[in-house]
């Protein structure tokens, strides 16, 4: 949710703006036209009718909210939008503005729906074409539209709601009170589908192919000859971020992969193995543990946390960056350019734009010192992770790196709650690699987004193994399924695999003698603890 286009994670195609009006959906619908294979992107409601126009927007989705149109200080709509001749469709509460501004009337019904809802369709026009007359759809709403503005013609009711959708097919604007983006509304794709290539006239021509060489360009554009390095983790993010760069720019670029000391079992080795294997390209290994941990002595506090390991990345950059034009023997050419695999996501949490909460900061967005000595390159700014995997996939990397389970970028050093040390880094990195090695063998790589395993470092619980009092620590689970990591639910791991991890852990591990379960979603839980 960015106020001005990134300077080089941005797309050349024409986006579909989600105005956002405070709903929980609002990223949600945005990942279902870029299902649709249509460039999406989330922007705040503040902002005005000429801000979105000066985007050239190719349509305009307005999203649900939980305020009432008519009650004091709720978000309005510029009625100027509607008369820019730009294609757009209300959702819920957006639908609501929009009848509102253009003279229809909007009230309560003193019928509310939530949940599933049934809709009778006596027109299907543009937006409904090819839905039956009768459907089921999910609705969340107190208020409703109970006359269509001058124009508009009705195109489904139901019980709560005398206008649940309408259209004017001339002037491009559409509107419905159920959500489309819910795959509780099994023909809502359709109907977004319908305004996107029917009502708009988009096509659907955003793919991983197109993807890669847009950016391609653009990184040619912006890096031109000078000297790149990546912060290349082993993770999906870095390695696709390197290869799209490595396609760019080829050996103008080294990556550079950073021993700080939090990573998990067997991962620097799998990073040259598998990473420098599948791209051939140039990595430079930095063994900054010890200039880790000396500076996270002590550091309890999560964000702390965060902030330090950001800045100890870019210190370490810029020394290795030094050490790279050193060794290539280009004497006073510096590396201008550091490569990130920064994702919408982390932009998002990190409060990156008007209207959005700093939920925590990204190592790689809010965790950056305001010296950064280097000019950043982050061509998957704008994706989703799963956008991520096909644009990895479209540009060969193997599927060991390409559906690597996510890693966050601080790694181990967010998953103990406490203080971090050598020995509770081991202690943790044992259970974790358990963990991995029995889903694995559940064959439930696929299925299980990520399992974080976190220890709670200051917490310790009474137990009783070999016969003795033992006074150990606990460890949680945390299974969670996801699409894009903008939303989560606990994963339904079968008891006979949680068992095994459990007995295996507190049989292996000497220091943990209990293993809990972390059942959260997302929201209101994150998927890591800090």
């Amino acid at each position: 949710m960015t106020d001005t286009q990134p300077q080089s994670g941005g797309t050349d195609a024409r986006p579909v703006l989600v105005v956002d009006f405070g709903a929980q959906y609002a990223q949600l619908i945005a990942r279902r036209v870029r299902e649709a294979n249509v460039y999406s992107e989330v922007v705040p409601h503040t902002w005005t009718t000429e801000q979105i126009l000066e985007r050239d927007p190719a349509a305009v989705i307005l999203s649900g909210g939980p305020s009432s149109v008519y009650a004091d200080g709720a978000p309005t709509v510029d009625p100027s939008l509607f008369d820019a001749g730009v294609p757009v469709l209300g959702i819920c509460y957006g639908f609501q503005a929009m009848a509102q501004a253009l003279g229809g009337t909007v009230a309560q019904t003193g019928q509310r729906e939530y949940g599933g809802t049934h809709v009778e369709v006596p027109e299907s026009g543009v937006l409904l074409t090819g839905s039956p007359t009768e459907q089921s759809v999910w609705m969340s709403h107190g208020d409703a539209v109970h006359e269509a503005p001058d124009g508009f013609h009705v195109l489904a009711t139901s019980a709560g709601s005398p206008v649940a959708a309408f259209e004017d097919r001339d002037r491009r604007l559409f509107g419905m009170q159920w959500h489309p983006e819910v795959k509780h509304s099994p023909l809502g794709q359709h109907a977004l589908e319908n305004f996107l290539y029917r009502g708009a006239g988009l096509r659907p021509d955003w793919t991983p192919g197109n993807v890669v060489a847009e950016q391609v360009d653009r990184i040619r554009a912006q890096v031109g000859d000078g000297r790149v390095i990546c912060a290349l983790s082993g993770g999906v993010d870095s390695a696709v971020a390197a290869a799209l760069v490595q396609r760019a720019v080829g050996d103008q670029l080294t990556c550079v992969f950073v021993d700080h000391g939090l990573l998990r079992q067997g991962e620097p080795e799998q990073v040259e193995r598998d990473f420098v294997a599948a791209t051939g390209v140039v990595l430079k290994v930095v063994d900054a543990r010890e200039q880790f941990l000396g500076a996270l002595a002590g550091v309890t506090d999560p964000e702390e946390k965060r902030k330090i390991i950001g800045r100890e990345f870019i210190r370490v950059f810029e020394q290795a960056a030094r050490e790279v034009v050193a060794e290539s023997g280009a004497h006073g050419e510096e590396v201008r350019f550091l490569v990130q695999g920064t994702l919408y996501p982390d932009v998002v949490e990190s409060g990156g734009g008007e209207g959005a909460a700093n939920i925590k900061s990204h190592h790689n967005v809010g965790g950056l010192p305001d010296d950064l000595q280097f000019e950043l390159v982050e061509p998957l700014r704008t994706l989703f992770k799963d956008e991520v995997r096909a644009v990895g996939l479209e540009l060969g990397l193997p599927d060991a790196i390409v559906w690597r389970q996510p890693f966050p970028g601080p790694g181990l050093g967010i998953r103990i709650i406490g203080e971090v040390t050598g020995e509770r880094l081991d202690l943790l990195r044992a259970a974790d690699a358990i963990a991995r090695e029995e889903l694995t063998r559940a064959g439930l790589d696929r299925t299980v987004w990520q399992c974080p395993v976190v220890l709670l470092a200051d917490v310790r619980s009474v137990g009783v193994q070999g016969d003795g009092r033992t006074y150990g620590h606990p460890v949680v689970l945390r299974p969670v399924t996801s699409e894009d990591a903008m939303t989560a639910d606990w994963a339904r791991v079968p008891y006979e695999v949680l068992a095994r991890l459990s007995t295996r852990i507190t049989n292996e591990v000497p220091e943990v003698n209990r293993v809990v379960l972390d059942v959260t979603s997302k929201p209101p839980g994150t998927i890591e603890w800090e």
